[in-house]
């Protein structure tokens, strides 16, 4: 069931998709959301030992600014949906910022968060980060460039048999039991004769009383991504189901290939577990 939906208000972009496409999940699902705005304070050591308090000052205001203006479209959206929800504003840095949001999702069935565009301050980047490895939940992330509601039309699963992708296909049952038409997609490095890969969570899926299509792609691991997005495309996929990977580097998380180019290039909601 999906009963308990966060989402991490954009509050740097003229329209928040991410609060939209929330809003869209709670009032299809009968779920509450909660929307959280970070108004980013500068971190300390880098801008406060060599601007004045005053340039401070207003460098915060101005985030502050921006966090209400995206609380107000939030909510706004929210009660013409007529959908329950709670907001708040939350003065964080922004590695304090994504930690907090990662700890936040913890008491959530999903969290929603916008894709970070290219010339991302770090912002979003840290913050889907954070949620997909820290808060042991699922995510979804929102194209910057997405204009839609949530939509099950045709929903795609990236399986390669990891625990990561198991995880995610688990977590997006409350989705797939909506789906018009499911895609198990597995990527192949050439063409398999003799074994069928994904049979085994295809059926799993079928005793749930899913109808799977399994759909193997050949790629060579280098252009995996790649395929995967032109069978988004080609197939007119509304959301991508899928693990999300990535190994320690000390205290850091650093994206899987896979992950990292899925998540720089999408134009579906992906639904990512780890």
């Amino acid at each position: 069931m999906l009963k308990n939906v966060l989402v991490n208000l954009t509050t740097n972009a003229p329209r928040d998709v991410a609060g939209e496409f929330a809003v869209s999940v709670a009032a299809s699902f009968g779920a509450h959301v909660s929307g959280v705005a970070f108004a980013h304070e500068p971190q300390v050591g880098s801008l406060t030992d060599y601007v004045s308090a005053s340039i401070i000052n207003t460098y915060r205001a101005q985030r502050t600014a921006e966090a209400k203006r995206a609380i107000a479209a939030f909510e706004g959206c929210a009660k013409s949906a007529n959908v329950t929800f709670d907001s708040r504003i939350v003065s964080e840095t922004m590695t304090s910022a994504a930690e907090a949001f990662g700890v936040a999702a913890r008491h959530y069935d999903l969290s929603i968060i916008g894709q970070a565009k290219p010339d991302d301050d770090g912002a979003q980047s840290m913050a889907i980060q954070a949620a997909l490895f820290d808060s042991g939940r699922p995510i979804v992330v929102v194209p910057y460039i997405y204009k839609n509601h949530v939509a099950l039309d045709r929903i795609m699963v990236c399986w390669d048999g990891s625990r990561s992708a198991a995880r995610a296909v688990g977590d997006a049952l409350p989705f797939l039991r909506r789906a018009g038409h499911i895609d198990v997609v597995t990527v192949e490095k050439s063409e398999r004769r003799n074994e069928l890969r994904g049979a085994e969570i295809a059926e799993h899926l079928a005793r749930h009383g899913l109808k799977i299509n399994l759909k193997p792609l050949i790629a060579p691991d280098s252009d995996a991504a790649n395929v995967i997005l032109s069978e988004v495309a080609d197939s007119e996929t509304k959301l991508v189901v899928m693990g999300g990977f990535g190994h320690s580097r000390l205290r850091e998380f650093v994206l899987g290939g896979v992950t990292r180019c899925i998540l720089e290039s999408m134009t579906v909601p992906v639904l990512m577990a780890h």
